[in-house]
């Protein structure tokens, strides 16, 4: 079959891993090594992800048992999926992730699925219509275990030691905000970074509330930009779109980004409002019920913000959270 892979350098190879949905792929890279390949964030677990991992394998001359490792940035499915099914076809090879990230793992496909009932709870006290998280949400979430499965052995990564992949040894450091434990890898010598989704050109990495998890992850995701913008960065290898250079240019436009939609959220504010209400005028109503959970959690990690900074105060009515401006501000 044909491949659609991106850059290639002689120790980097970017696949791109397809997905069912409108980001299209998800950026898996193979890192060449003395002492064999490293594969970082291996995509959503699909028949078609497997048929193009069979593809690249075939065109670059690879076995399966030519990996050493499999390293994951986070635990979201699009980069977690395929990591048991490439664990098992590599011989047991180690699957490393942070502690964090893997306790999220547990919480949303694990036995019962603890996440997809909190989450679903949540929605509704945040004014989504019942219908629509029993009727959508709830199997939408559901379907993701398909995609994850088999699950596979990790170990944690250790975030006071250098971590070595191929022949380099790279500097994890914890990036909170898009995902908990999310892990960013940088090498100090090449000045490379693979970012995961923490930091994307073009898009803008989506931060959610997730309950029990964070209590103000857009708060975590903006400090986390300021200390990663302090690394001199001359090539980085996201998650999703093409690796880039303007990496320092880039966070600052994420940060500004955050900044105008918090103001935004403002303007919309010129009445008591909850979350869905806010959401829809923000994003629009035709949105698939996966752009949906994304813009809902995004718009109620903006909420908490503006409410932990007394710009705004919440009220419940009927069992349903509203905002509105403090009236010291208007």
């Amino acid at each position: 079959m044909e491949i659609n892979n991106g850059i290639e350098t002689p120790t980097i190879i970017q696949v791109k891993i397809p997905l069912p949905f409108p980001l299209r792929w998800v950026n898996s890279y193979i890192i060449r090594g003395q002492a064999g390949l490293t594969v970082i964030d291996p995509g959503l677990h699909t028949e078609e992800a497997e048929r193009v991992w069979q593809a690249t394998l075939d065109e670059y001359g690879f076995q399966f048992s030519d990996f050493e490792q499999i390293v994951l940035t986070h635990h979201h499915p699009d980069h977690y999926g395929m990591a048991g099914w490439f664990q098992e076809r590599c011989g047991g090879i180690p699957v490393w992730i942070s502690e964090v990230g893997y306790e999220q793992v547990q919480r949303l496909w694990g036995e019962d699925q603890p996440l997809t009932a909190e989450i679903a709870t949540l929605f509704i006290r945040h004014g989504m219509d019942k219908a629509l998280v029993e009727d959508q949400l709830i199997p939408h979430m559901m379907k993701f275990v398909e995609w994850v499965t088999p699950a596979p052995q990790v170990s944690f990564i250790a975030l006071d030691q250098l971590f070595r992949m191929g022949d380099r040894m790279y500097k994890p450091f914890v990036t909170p905000g898009h995902a908990a434990g999310h892990i960013c890898f940088y090498e100090e010598s090449s000045k490379e970074i693979f970012c995961g989704d923490h930091v994307l050109p073009q898009i803008t990495p989506n931060v959610s509330y997730i309950p029990g998890v964070d209590e103000n992850p857009l708060l975590s995701f903006l400090v986390s930009l300021e200390q990663i913008n302090q690394f001199e960065v001359n090539r980085a290898y996201p998650g999703h779109r093409e690796p880039f250079n303007s990496f320092n240019q880039r966070v600052e436009e994420l940060i500004m980004h955050h900044e105008d939609r918090l103001d935004k959220l403002m303007i919309l504010l010129d009445q008591p409002k909850h979350v869905y209400q806010l959401c829809v005028d923000f994003f629009g109503q035709n949105l698939s019920i996966h752009q949906m959970r994304f813009a809902m959690a995004e718009t109620l990690a903006h909420v908490i913000y503006l409410q932990e900074k007394s710009r705004i105060v919440e009220s419940i009515h009927e069992g349903i959270c509203y905002y509105s401006i403090l009236e010291s501000r208007l």
